[in-house]
């Protein structure tokens, strides 16, 4: 499968930046998420990909062929890349059987393959089959009813999920009767005799023209096989369809409509579908938001499969961060058109690049302090935190603050400075939805309408505090006072509100003891994952422990 190139690519619509100078690069073999909530343009990034939107501007590479290009004036359409979209809705065809339905799209190509000898492959998948009659006889008699009725489309379906069989060739299986027999192997083993006398003249007279069939029955010519413009046989769609309904489980369903099927089943087909051309690159637009909870569960666990079975790059687009995390090996985190950080799973989540980051993934959210202090010559920050507590924050490597907040300001001016010659060129638009920093939110028992007040003054004293519900446990030798403010048991956990001052924090504390509310508790804030963010850009300053 090949690697994704994404270099630079902006889209607008006026002066509104779907996204905006997006660059990333999608390994091999990987299953990346597109994280963000619902706007954020991780959709427009997909259909961008597959061919489905053109791009203002960039470049697209899939791998080693560039598929959009503005400078150069590439734009290969969605058909001629490759790729397999799955949608939302299914978009199954009401009026076709699912078995029309998965090979639908098969039945349209029309390009460049080699040809293949269908008889000789047939010949050769019954020599496989008949060399155990007795697993035959057995796969049949497993497709008896309880009135030792057989039933025939089961039996048809058995052999070709345990012989990989096209349907036409299970059904000559299936005619030959070998369950019928007393000695299933020895009349098997005869059977078989005609067709390797068949295999064999076949072979033979493709040796007289100087050709040879290899190990997929194509036809070969000086060790290349012979290429021509044709359509699949009915043999190979078969095959593709038959090999697709294995994979996602739907063999026995393959003469229903769509409205016969439950959702987690019309999704399988839709999969399905899509699989059966073989596409470089499997790109998914919230494929599991039409499920319930359960059965989205399910199927979670069904595409990490399918993503180890077949070795395609999985593309996904979803807003719900539980999937991207069980799902993905890279996340990419977007907002507002920007992509915000490109991570494996459990970096986004410890160490998120940025306020909005560190909001979006997370559940229960992170609860965020504000924190005012100076920074020590060690490197720890001395800070206030909630109304008065004197706290110490250690970073967990060497940190030098004049430096990181030196570079902060650096990068800021380039960017300015980019953004200058940007728009000093011919066309270029200012971008209308501008970028500002996350407002994050700090719970208090008594909200206030943040409408109404005034923006703050941000000093270079001021950070924030990035606290996991994990981080916070109720110990007897808490340093904190705290008191039960809502407590949500789960069973194996439970969900706690602490009121500290006027604030609130969120924690999740582990076994199954009773929290009521007004209860009072100690609690420790613990762990080396404890996040600085500079207030003032809202980037990740770096991880540490708190000591209070």
């Amino acid at each position: 499968m090949p690697e994704i190139k994404l270099e630079n690519i902006t889209k607008r619509w006026g002066k509104f930046f779907g996204v905006d100078n997006v660059s990333l690069d999608i390994p091999n073999n990987s299953f990346i998420t597109l994280l963000g909530p619902s706007g954020c343009g991780k959709t427009t990034i997909l259909r961008m990909i597959a061919g489905l939107e053109t791009p203002t501007e960039g470049r697209i590479t899939i791998g080693d062929k560039v598929v959009f290009d503005s400078n150069a004036g590439i734009n290969v359409p969605a058909n001629k890349r490759k790729v397999g979209f799955l949608f939302q809705n299914y978009a199954l065809w009401p009026n076709m059987t699912v078995y029309e339905n998965i090979s639908f799209g098969l039945k349209n190509i029309n390009e460049e393959l080699p040809i293949l000898d269908v008889e000789a492959k047939r010949a050769s998948d019954m020599i496989r089959a008949l060399t155990n009659g007795s697993k035959v006889k057995e796969i049949v008699e497993e497709c008896r009813d309880k009135n030792g009725k057989l039933d025939e489309k089961k039996a048809y379906v058995k052999l070709i999920d345990n012989f990989t069989l096209s349907i036409f060739t299970a059904k000559d299986l299936f005619s030959l009767k070998v369950h019928e027999q007393k000695d299933p192997n020895a009349y098997a083993k005869e059977k078989a005799k005609a067709y390797e006398e068949k295999l064999a003249s076949i072979k033979a007279k493709y040796a007289q023209e100087g050709k040879e069939l290899n190990e997929k029955f194509e036809v070969c010519k000086d060790g290349k096989a012979e290429v021509v413009k044709r359509k699949l046989t009915k043999e190979e769609i078969d095959s593709k369809v038959r090999a697709c309904s294995r994979i996602v489980k739907i063999g026995m369903f393959m003469d229903r409509y769509p409205a016969e099927l439950s959702g987690g089943q019309q999704q399988r087909v839709a999969i399905a579908r899509t699989l059966a051309p073989e596409p470089q690159v499997l790109f998914m637009d919230e494929p599991l938001s039409n499920l319930d909870a359960k059965l989205r569960l399910e199927m979670r666990y069904e595409l990490q499969r399918l993503h180890v079975e077949t070795g395609s790059t999985f593309v996904y687009v979803t807003h719900d961060q539980m999937e991207a995390m069980t799902l993905a090996t890279r996340i990419c985190l977007v907002n507002n058109g920007v992509l915000q950080q490109y991570a494996a799973p459990l970096e986004v989540y410890n160490r998120p690049a940025n306020l909005f980051v560190a909001d979006f993934v997370g559940n229960p959210s992170m609860n965020f302090v504000d924190a005012k202090g100076k920074a020590e010559a060690d490197g720890s920050v001395s800070l206030g935190i909630l109304d008065g507590i004197k706290a110490k924050f250690v970073p967990g490597s060497a940190l030098n603050m004049a430096e990181w907040k030196k570079q902060r300001d650096d990068d800021a001016l380039a960017k300015i400075e980019e953004e200058k010659k940007r728009l000093a060129k011919k066309g270029a638009v200012e971008k209308s939805n501008k970028d500002e920093v996350f407002k994050y939110h700090v719970q208090k028992v008594e909200e206030e309408d943040d409408s109404l007040a005034d923006d703050p003054v941000i000093t270079e004293d001021d950070y924030v505090l990035g606290i996991r519900p994990e981080a916070i446990d109720i110990e007897a030798s808490g340093r904190t006072e705290a008191t039960i403010y809502g407590a949500m048991p789960t069973g194996m956990e439970s969900t706690l509100k602490l009121k500290v001052g006027d604030f609130l924090l969120t924690g999740v504390v582990f076994g199954n003891r009773i929290y009521t509310i007004g209860q009072k508790e100690n609690i420790n804030i613990n762990g080396n994952d404890i996040l600085l963010f500079d207030r003032k850009s809202g980037r990740l300053i770096t991880a540490g422990k708190l000591e209070i």
